[in-house]
């Protein structure tokens, strides 16, 4: 939530005289409408660019900087963008899209999801990353609740609500959606929006026939079992390993690893919404920050930190800034790796006994 301008409040005004007229009440201050920005903030100066660059590269359009904007977005956004898109392997070493990067600007997407689409290719979740990314996507599906409603239709969510998280209850929601054929009645007594599902069905379709256009695999079904929910999350780190955050002192604030802001999880969290006693989440993935009086993480779902490392190292072991975040990651780091090397020392020591016993020996390497 922001101040208005004082533009859109002499809108709203103009839209109160009408036919039949009506009464604007301004509950505030005359000198509190002075400090109003004459105009609202341009959209382009308030969101990520990552996408724009993305679709501008894909055009040759290599100079940026000389791009007549209707709102020339600030040197910084663009470099951020840049650099964002550099991490998810977008671009080559001479700033030009990579095959990823080729790949990625075909989906209607953000990066990050449309990274996170690629990946399951690999990992062999796409039939669950495209609903996925098609929830995502779309309009929220949840409906606010009345009152009178409110707990008996809250009993119902939760039996749609997944453990691992609300990406994962996205995922149960459109598939619980196709199960009943779209019906209406059945959104209603979970408090859904079933126009909403509708649509995530029709962008489902989309990004499905942009992967068959361009000939990526995709795999069979199989959402339920535990090497299925690995694979979605592997996938989900292969994009959004720059949106995490960590729980500091058990109690649910979260420490984002990139940008340091303190947050909460949005009180429409699946992890929220479950009955007592609740377990909160030590290490999460978000799809989206919100910025307010109580800064919320939408979309989380929990990860464990070595998968960071695993699936992204060219960011978490060069470029994270230095933290606890980080340092904790480093210990992680340390353990795989003497855990892998561990192994290794009876079969070295077994092979020089061998070679004390047969005298010199001849190695090829």
């Amino acid at each position: 939530l922001r101040p208005i301008s004082r533009s859109q409040a002499e809108s709203r005004m103009q839209r109160a005289a009408g036919s039949p007229p009506g009464t604007c009440l301004r509950l505030y201050s005359e000198a509190f409408e002075q400090r109003l920005p004459p105009s609202p903030a341009p959209h382009v100066s308030e969101t990520s660019l990552s996408r724009l660059v993305l679709l501008l590269k894909r055009l040759d359009i290599a100079d940026m900087g000389q791009c007549d904007f209707l709102d020339r977005p600030a040197p910084e956004s663009l470099m951020q963008a840049l650099e964002d898109l550099d991490y998810l392997a977008a671009l080559d070493d001479d700033g030009n899209l990579s095959e990823v990067g080729i790949i990625m600007s075909e989906f209607p997407l953000d990066p990050q999801l449309a990274k996170a689409l690629i990946a399951s290719c690999e990992f062999d979740c796409v039939e669950e990353m495209v609903s996925l990314a098609a929830m995502l996507t779309a309009s929220p599906c949840f409906v606010p609740l009345s009152t009178h409603l409110e707990e008996a239709v809250a009993l119902r969510r939760r039996a749609l609500l997944h453990p691992n998280g609300d990406h994962f209850t996205l995922i149960n929601i459109f598939n619980a959606f196709q199960q009943h054929a779209g019906d209406e009645g059945w959104c209603r007594k979970h408090g859904l929006c079933s126009e909403a599902l509708r649509l995530a069905g029709t962008v489902r379709a989309e990004l499905l026939e942009v992967m068959r256009r361009i000939e990526l695999p995709v795999s069979p079904p199989a959402f339920g079992s535990d090497a299925n929910a690995l694979n979605i999350q592997r996938a989900l780190i292969s994009g959004y390993f720059l949106k995490v955050a960590r729980d500091i002192d058990g109690s649910g604030n979260y420490v984002m690893l990139t940008h340091k802001h303190v947050a909460h999880l949005a009180p429409a969290s699946g992890y929220l919404l479950r009955p007592p006693p609740r377990r909160l989440p030590p290490w999460v993935l978000y799809h989206e920050f919100t910025i307010s009086q109580d800064n919320c993480l939408r979309v989380v779902s929990e990860i464990q930190p070595q998968m960071l490392v695993e699936l992204a190292p060219q960011y978490y072991l060069s470029n994270l800034p230095p933290s606890e975040g980080r340092d904790l990651l480093m210990e992680l780091r340390e353990k795989v790796v003497a855990a892998e090397e561990a192994p290794a020392e009876p079969e070295l020591a077994e092979a020089a006994g061998r070679e004390d016993e047969h005298g010199d020996v001849c190695v090829l390497q």
